[in-house]
């Protein structure tokens, strides 16, 4: 197969190759320049706000900002949100997405709405990235029963004080960027609490930081649509399960609209 390409055709699989290097190497060194100074003004917005921010709100907005600059500066990936609308600033939900790669962290935050994240543990013992977590007092998911139960009054603590929280119902990421089965915790919380439930969704984020593997270098555009409020007056008639699978739907059924597109009529 290769004796069959032309030298064009050799030279063109060189440059790409070169300039995946190059893109990689570019956003690697940026990650990194951008960590330190970032996680400095961090620890002093921390500091200085702390005592009377009591919901950290401007420490949540400086990192989304931090986390916007990836993005931003990114000059593959094209960003397109729309429904933000859909988020009264002035009200707390249970927000929750669908999730294809550590991408849609970066996206989400580009929301620049006050929320706090519900994540799995593991991640606040990663240096830069575990410290901005902990700093910002985002709440950590463990597998046992007694911090899961410590993790649920957190939640109800945070959601009284009036921050959302953002939460990733399928639990991980999925593999192949098709929609996984919902869990039910997040939508407990919302039943337990009385809050609405916003549903999220994004495409376009599967093949470009997958699992064990960095694809930086892929020209890509990402979509992130935020559906209409589930009203707590809707799910409070049904099950934790039903909820769960009805928010799945909603899901399920924009991410297919957005891949297949109805084109203009003339």
């Amino acid at each position: 197969m290769v004796k069959n390409l032309t030298s064009f055709e050799i030279n063109r699989i060189f440059a790409l190759m070169i300039y995946r290097y190059l893109v990689s190497l570019y956003l690697a060194l940026m990650f990194l320049a951008t960590s330190v100074v970032f996680i400095v003004v961090t620890t002093v917005l921390f500091v200085l706000t702390c005592w009377y921010d009591k919901r950290l709100k401007l420490l949540h907005l400086f990192a989304c900002f931090w986390a916007s600059c990836y993005t931003w500066l990114n000059p593959l990936w094209r960003v397109k949100i729309s429904g933000l609308e859909h988020i009264d600033r002035h009200k707390v939900y249970v927000m929750v997405s669908n999730h294809q790669s550590v991408a849609d962290i970066l996206v989400i935050y580009r929301i620049f709405r006050h929320f706090k994240w519900v994540a799995k543990s593991s991640l606040f013992r990663i240096p830069v990235i575990g410290w901005n977590l902990q700093l910002n007092r985002y709440i950590r998911v463990e597998r046992n029963m007694k911090s899961q139960r410590k993790m649920f009054r957190l939640c109800e603590k945070n959601i009284r004080r009036g921050s959302s929280l953002m939460i990733f119902p399928e639990g991980t990421r999925s593999p192949d960027g098709q929609l996984r089965s919902f869990k039910g915790g997040a939508f407990l919380i919302a039943a337990q609490q009385q809050t609405d439930i916003v549903p999220m969704v994004i495409d376009g984020t599967a093949h470009l930081i997958p699992r064990n593997r960095l694809h930086p270098f892929y020209s890509q555009t990402i979509r992130l649509h935020i559906l209409p409020p589930v009203p707590y007056k809707v799910h409070a008639t049904m099950s934790v399960q039903e909820t769960a699978d009805y928010v799945r739907q909603l899901v399920n059924e924009e991410l297919i609209r957005m891949r297949n597109p109805i084109p203009p009529q003339n």
